[in-house]
């Protein structure tokens, strides 16, 4: 009695011992669509970077040149030290914002809510302008009783100076954003997990820093290095108030320099990839060492 195989479609004759299907050839699935899109790719990347190397309007001489030159590197300190400065302020100031959005406290809660409100929806050159202009609206701060006199006297134009300007602009707008990032990381975190906790009878304060901080840092850490990314980045505007980064280097020597402004932006574009790509790689062994179970 013979019968046909569904699998291999061999004739099987009853009593004789199975097929060996490991000596059968597995033909792969192809994907005609996949390949053709990855020639376009590799066509269209390989004439970039001819472009890139051929042609005479990039001045890639004039860009090594530019590259490391001393008035650069004074931006670029300029930058780390805005964007380092902005980073701790933004951060701990998100983290005051976040606590207070998650108070029960309706004080407290409003006030924070208004300012985040307040700053994500003013486009950061806006409040830097504002801020660089304050003097206009208040030639000196003073610390004394409240709706009564000063007991002491700053002068806004000394105080306020143009890193000042910079690094407060950034912070605050910076802040708005943390608070989110913060706040949402802590949301994430299971409710049953505080509620068990608090069934163990563990302090508050314990509770949050072996329990629910270790586990919103999971969520927190790749969004703020994304925000810490967009900071590198938006210290580009410091330029307008007359704080001289990078970027402001680079506008200077541009002015000065017009045949050398593509190569001068080439010069900006290379240390921004350079300084957002060393935060990736810092965020890439950061996760890994939260958790160690996720290789990315």
């Amino acid at each position: 009695m013979t019968s046909v195989d569904a699998v291999t479609g061999e004739v099987v004759t009853a009593g004789a011992p199975p097929p060996d299907l490991s000596a059968q050839r597995v033909l792969p699935l192809r994907h005609p669509g996949r390949w053709l899109a990855t020639a376009v790719v590799v066509v269209l990347a390989a004439q970039f970077v001819h472009g890139l190397a051929t042609n005479p309007f990039y001045q890639w001489g004039r860009f090594g040149y530019w590259f490391a030159r001393p008035v650069i590197v004074r931006g670029l300190w300029v930058t780390l030290e805005v964007t380092a400065l902005s980073a701790v302020l933004g951060l701990l100031g998100g983290v005051v914002l976040a606590v207070a959005r998650l108070s029960s406290n309706p004080v407290l809660r409003t006030v924070s809510w208004l300012y985040i409100w307040v700053f994500r929806s003013v486009p950061l050159i806006v409040v830097l302008l504002v801020l660089f202009n304050f003097s206009a609206l208040y030639k000196t701060l003073s610390i004394g009783v409240p709706f009564g006199p000063g007991l002491f006297h700053f002068d806004e134009n000394k105080l306020a100076t143009e890193l000042v300007v910079a690094t407060v602009g950034l912070s605050l707008n910076e802040a708005a954003y943390a608070a989110e990032v913060v706040r949402g990381g802590i949301l994430s975190v299971d409710d049953g997990q505080r509620a068990a906790a608090a069934a163990l009878g563990l302090p508050r304060w314990y509770r949050f820093r072996r329990i629910v901080l270790p586990q919103a840092l999971r969520a927190i850490v790749p969004a703020y290095v994304n925000q810490l990314i967009g900071l590198i980045k938006g210290t580009s505007l410091v330029f307008y108030v007359s704080l001289l980064d990078l970027f402001g280097q680079v506008q200077t020597m541009s002015s000065t320099y017009p045949g050398d402004v593509v190569p001068l932006l080439l010069v900006a574009t290379a240390w921004y990839v350079i300084l957002t790509s060393l935060v990736s790689i810092v965020q890439h062994f950061v996760e890994r060492r939260l958790n160690p179970a996720v290789r990315p």
